[in-house]
């Protein structure tokens, strides 16, 4: 198998193996685990966790819509890939939405709204992409200090996870190497795009 190939086949197990995580940490909420308390303040603490994944949705389904607007600009393997980064997403908002409805609250999310006008080229919709998954990264880092149970961390820590290697996979298409691919320690969500200016968003 040619070394890119490969590489791209051993992240593709990797993103199974964070949805998969995902569905755990859901069957985790639904058994009962990792409730931090009991009466009212349990209560008060599981529509405290519901509101903040309702943030961590809004974000999945701004990305979704990315990739939505995005598609038709991609071709051959830079398509296939995009709709399993989209699959994947989409199946970041089952999961949420699952754990949400577990938690006793509602869905109450909107996706944000895109830049306007949309992308009109193969770069222009990769780095869209990037930027969305980006954003998702830093929201997924930024909620687990506001989370009181065990299973909105685990999968607020999945998200992190797949968000990670899906930019990763975009920064090659945007076309970085592989060593120049490699996430920076401590990834926060802020990189930007390949080719972006220093210090810009691209």
């Amino acid at each position: 198998m040619h070394e890119k190939e490969k590489c791209l086949s051993i992240r593709r197990r990797g993103l199974g193996r964070a949805a998969v995580f995902l569905a755990v940490a859901a069957a985790l909420l639904a058994s009962g685990c990792g409730s931090g308390g009991d009466g009212a303040q349990a209560e008060s603490e599981k529509a405290s966790d519901a509101e903040a994944l309702n943030t961590l949705l809004a974000q999945e389904l701004t990305a979704i819509a990315a990739y939505e607007s995005s598609l038709g600009l991609l071709q051959g393997r830079t398509l296939a890939i995009g709709r399993q980064l989209l699959g994947q997403d989409q199946a970041h908002l089952d999961a949420l939405t699952k754990v949400i409805r577990g938690l006793g609250g509602e869905t109450e999310a909107e996706a944000g709204e895109l830049e306007e006008p949309g992308p009109k080229t193969r770069a222009e919709a990769l780095t869209l992409a990037y930027e969305e998954e980006n954003a998702a990264l830093s929201e997924a880092l930024d909620s687990p200090p506001n989370l009181y149970t065990a299973a909105p961390r685990a999968v607020a820590a999945a998200l992190a996870a797949s968000h990670a290697q899906h930019i990763v996979l975009l920064r090659q298409l945007l076309g970085s190497g592989l060593a120049s691919s490699v996430p920076e320690p401590f990834e926060n969500g802020e990189e930007p795009p390949p080719g972006a200016p220093p210090g810009g968003e691209g």
